[in-house]
C-alpha cells in the first residue's frame, strides 16, 4: 500500500512572536518539534505498513530546518521523506497549505490512504486533513481512533464521537486524521535512526509542484490576520456590607434585578 502521512514542525514553547508586518508567527530562530500529534498518524501508518506491505511517506511544508523533523518521521518507521520549501509558501492559512499538499500528494501518483493527526498544537483548526480530501476530491473520516480492517478498496474505522464513536467504512484512497486514542507511538529503534541519517531528503518548491504562486503562501490565504491585540477585560464590582442576613438580601436583591433587564 502506498501510505502517505503529512506532519508539521510547531514551535516549542508558549513564547510564540508575530510578524508586525504580515501578523504570521516567526519560526526562524525558535526550537521546533514534531506535532505531537503527528507521531499517532505516523504509528499508525507504519502499522499497517507491517501488517501489509507498502511504503511510507511523510510530507511536511516549511522552511528548510523542517528536514530535522522528516529524518525523526524517518527514524519511527516511514520510509520517504518530502519536504514542501519555498518562500512563495511563506504566510499560508489552511486553504493554501493543504493545496500545496494535495498537489504534491498528486504528483507523487497513486497513494491509498493520507493520514494527518487531529490538528496542529500551534493552530489548533483541524482544518489542513480535510482541505487535503477536498482538494483531491476523495473521501474523509476525521477523529478516527481505530482501524478495524483495511483492503485495496476499502477502510473500516471507528470515528471517535461525544457520546461514543460511529463506525464508518470508507472508499480508497481517502483521507483519515486520527486522535491519540488509535495507538502508543514507538520509540524510534537504532536502525530507525540509522535510516534517518541516511535518508535521501526530496524538495518540491512552488514550480515542481506546479502551482501559481497567487493561490500559495499568503497571497493564496483567504483567511488572514488583520489585526493582533491583547482585548482589554473590566470586571464591574459591587460591595455589599451590613450583617450577613442583611448582605445576602441585598444580593439576592441585585441579582434578581438583574436578571430582569
Amino acid at each position: 500500500m502506498n501510505l502517505i502521512v503529512c506532519i508539521k514542525q510547531v514551535p516549542n514553547t508558549t513564547e510564540i512572536k508575530i510578524d508586525p508586518k504580515t501578523n504570521t508567527l516567526i519560526r526562524e530562530g525558535v526550537e521546533s518539534i514534531l506535532n505531537p500529534f503527528d507521531t499517532y498518524a505516523i504509528e499508525e501508518a507504519v502499522r499497517i505498513k507491517e501488517a501489509q506491505g507498502g511504503t511510507v511517506t511523510v510530507i511536511s511544508m516549511g522552511p528548510p530546518q523542517v528536514e530535522s523533523t522528516l529524518r525523526e518521521a524517518i527514524a519511527l518507521g516511514a520510509d520517504r521523506m518530502i519536504l514542501l520549501s519555498d518562500r512563495k509558501f511563506a504566510g499560508a492559512d489552511t486553504w493554501a497549505t493543504s493545496l500545496a499538499l494535495a498537489a504534491a500528494i498528486r504528483k507523487l501518483g497513486d497513494s491509498d490512504l493520507i493520514f494527518t493527526g487531529q490538528q496542529a498544537i500551534d493552530g489548533d483548526t483541524a482544518q489542513v486533513g480535510p482541505g487535503i480530501a477536498a482538494h483531491l476530491d476523495i473521501p474523509q473520516t476525521c477523529f478516527v481512533r481505530k482501524v478495524e480492517s483495511i483492503s485495496e478498496k476499502h477502510i473500516v474505522l471507528q470515528r471517535l464521537m461525544e457520546d461514543g464513536y460511529d463506525r464508518v467504512q470508507m472508499t480508497l484512497p481517502g483521507v483519515i486524521t486520527v486522535v491519540k486514542e488509535i495507538n502508543l507511538p514507538r520509540l524510534p529503534s537504532l536502525r530507525g535512526k540509522k535510516n534517518a541519517k541516511t535518508a535521501e531528503l526530496t524538495i518540491w518548491n512552488c514550480d515542481d509542484l506546479e502551482l501559481d504562486e497567487k493561490t500559495v503562501g499568503l497571497n493564496g490565504s483567504p483567511t488572514q490576520v488583520v489585526n493582533i491585540f491583547t482585548p482589554h477585560i473590566e470586571k464591574l464590582t459591587e460591595k455589599f456590607t451590613g450583617e450577613s442576613d442583611a448582605a445576602v438580601s441585598l444580593i439576592v436583591k441585585r441579582l434578581d434585578e438583574l436578571t430582569k433587564r
